[in-house]
């Protein structure tokens, strides 16, 4: 991690052209790292456009029963799921990346040898919306918190600005190095915090070991919006069930790799035959993909 000109620590920031190992660096020794330019301007013009209806019927505030979710989801935030039915940009381009795969191969493929995609989300914080609690990605599985640091990666999430993200208008915070704490049950405090302030297109790129929460909306009339979308391990069951969500025509016309994030093909863990199967065979080929 850097420091600022009063000593605080803060993320690092490196150009989309780094090359991967440089970005990994600073992903494994801060816990998260900002990729300027992951996405290009047009492009997030385009997935904005896409999404734009669905985004304007969606209710801020949370649907959830549980008190406890239902503040962290955020009373004047909206999320819209199932990004990859929505959003051509999304499915086609954003996702097949190569550096996106470059970077979640690196990560998962030696350690776990396969990886999908765990959800999508565009996230909307809207004027008024307060700080979100400190949480770590990992926590959907919870008995990874008590590995601590020495644990398997479960989860990497590419957090991408689809308007500008400032301090003031909620970019999400992050303890840098929280990665490396003893205790995984400390989730750290908002004074801890740095705001990952980007442009559009930037992405902040970080481990599901590190804390994090979405920034309280200061202002009376901004929106901060992000496209979120985490992968995991092929061996943990992801939040959003695409085999259900996304029509079988439209993955048809995906790419192979893209079929294998959402669900539609086999995931072949490191010591394992093969997870998410037919009679012991390629989902893929039964699925005539």
């Amino acid at each position: 991690m850097t420091k600022s000109a009063t000593g605080t620590a803060r993320l690092r920031r490196v150009p989309r052209a780094t090359p991967v190992e440089d970005i990994l660096t600073a992903f494994r020794e801060d816990g998260g790292v900002i990729i300027e330019g992951l996405l290009s301007v047009e492009q997030v013009e385009r997935v904005n456009r896409e999404i734009e209806p669905a985004m304007r019927g969606q209710q801020a505030g949370s649907t959830h029963e549980d008190a406890f979710v239902a503040e962290f989801h955020g009373k004047n935030t909206k999320r819209l799921t199932n990004l990859v039915s929505l959003s051509a940009t999304f499915r086609n381009e954003v996702i097949d990346d190569d550096l996106v795969h470059a970077l979640a191969d690196a990560v998962f493929l030696e350690e776990s040898g396969t990886y999908w995609m765990t959800t999508t989300q565009a996230i909307e914080i809207g004027p008024g919306n307060a700080a979100q609690f400190l949480h770590r990605d990992l926590e959907n599985w919870f008995p990874f918190v008590g590995m601590g640091p020495a644990g398997p990666e479960a989860a990497v999430n590419f957090l991408i600005a689809m308007t500008e993200f400032t301090e003031e208008n909620g970019a999400t915070r992050v303890i840098p190095g929280s990665n490396h704490w003893a205790d995984f049950e400390d989730r750290g405090t908002p004074e801890q915090t740095v705001p990952a302030e980007m442009h559009i297109g930037d992405a902040l790129f970080f481990s599901g070991k590190t804390a994090h929460g979405g920034g309280a909306n200061q202002t009376t009339d901004e929106y901060r919006r992000a496209l979120a979308f985490a992968l995991n391990p092929g061996y943990l069951t992801g939040e959003e069930a695409y085999p259900f969500l996304v029509d079988r025509d439209l993955v048809k016309t995906l790419s192979p790799r893209v079929q294998g994030l959402i669900g539609f093909r086999s995931q072949y863990p490191k010591g394992s035959a093969g997870l998410w199967q037919v009679d012991y065979s390629e989902l893929a080929d039964h699925l005539g993909l």
